[in-house]
C-alpha cells in the first residue's frame, strides 16, 4: 500500500502483509513525524493516509463505522496486546534502508552483553534495530522485512514459550518467514540445539554462557541456513513450482 502524508506529501511504501486486516493502526512520518492513521476495515485507494486532526494539518477522512474509542486510541500496557499496533515509536520501521542493506532486529534484556552482538553483528554487515519492548519489536516487523531476528528469554519479562514475538513469526507467510533467521538465546538452551530450535520454531538456539562464541556459531548458521534454501529454492525451479 502506499501512504501519501496530507502533512508534507512524503510516500511511503508499506508491505500490504505488514498491515493488520480490520483494524485501524497508525504510524509516524518519519520526514515530519505527523501521525498518519491507517485504516484497513474499510477499501482505500491506491494512495490512502488520514492525518491526525490534532496536528491541525487535515480532516480525516470519513469512516464507513465509526471506530468506538476504545479502539481509535488504544492505550497499551508494556505488556500489553502486541498485536494492537500504536503510533509509538513507529517512526524508525519507515526510514530509507537500501536494498541490499542486511537488517537485524534486536530485542535483548538489559542485564544480558549486547556489545557482544553488537560487535559480531558489525563484523558480519548488518544494520542492527532494537527494539524496547514486545509492542515495538511487533510493530516494527510488520513494516520492516528483516533478515535476522534476534530475540532472548524474558524480554519484555515474558518466557520463550509465550512470547508474543514468536507468536507473530508463526502466523506470517511462509514465503516472508523463509526470508528470516530467527536466533533464540537462553540460560537454560543446550547451544545449536537442532531439535529445541525445531520445537521453538526458530534457526538457531544458543545458551548465554557461549557468548563468547557468538560470531563464530551465528556465522556457521547463517552459512548452513542459506545452502540448506539454495538446494530448496532449486529444488522448486527444477520441479516447475516457482
Amino acid at each position: 500500500m502506499e501512504i501519501v502524508c496530507e502533512s508534507c506529501k512524503a510516500k511511503l511504501n508499506i508491505p500490504d502483509e505488514k498491515l493488520p486486516h480490520g483494524q485501524r493502526v497508525s504510524v509516524r512520518c518519519p520526514r515530519c513525524k505527523n501521525k498518519l492513521v491507517i485504516d484497513t476495515t474499510v477499501e482505500q485507494p491506491d494512495s490512502a493516509a488520514l492525518s491526525d486532526p490534532g496536528t491541525g494539518t487535515s480532516e480525516p477522512a470519513p469512516l464507513d463505522t465509526p471506530a468506538s474509542p476504545a479502539t481509535e486510541e488504544p492505550e497499551s500496557p508494556p505488556n500489553g496486546d502486541p498485536f494492537d499496533m500504536d503510533d509509538s515509536d513507529m517512526s524508525g520501521p519507515l526510514d530509507d534502508y537500501g536494498e541490499a542493506e542486511k537488517l537485524a532486529l534486536v530485542m535483548v534484556l538489559d542485564t544480558h552483553p549486547s556489545d557482544k552482538i553488537d560487535a559480531t553483528l558489525t563484523e558480519l554487515g548488518y544494520h542492527t534495530i532494537y527494539a524496547k519492548n514486545t509492542q515495538e519489536a511487533v510493530g516494527k516487523m510488520r513494516l520492516q522485512n528483516f533478515d535476522l531476528v534476534i530475540l532472548t528469554d524474558l524480554f519484555d519479562n515474558i518466557p520463550l514459550g509465550r512470547s508474543p514475538v514468536l507468536q507473530y513469526l508463526n502466523q506470517i507467510s511462509m514465503s516472508v518467514r523463509r526470508k528470516m533467521f530467527v536466533f533464540l538465546l537462553s540460560d537454560t538452551f543446550r547451544t545449536m540445539d537442532q531439535m529445541m530450535a525445531f520445537a521453538m520454531s526458530a534457526n538457531l538456539v544458543m545458551n548465554w554462557k557461549d557468548v563468547e562464541r557468538l560470531s563464530n556459531i551465528l556465522t556457521k548458521a547463517l552459512s548452513d541456513n542459506e545452502k540448506f534454501y539454495k538446494v530448496f529454492m532449486d529444488t522448486l525451479k527444477e520441479t516447475g513450482k516457482v
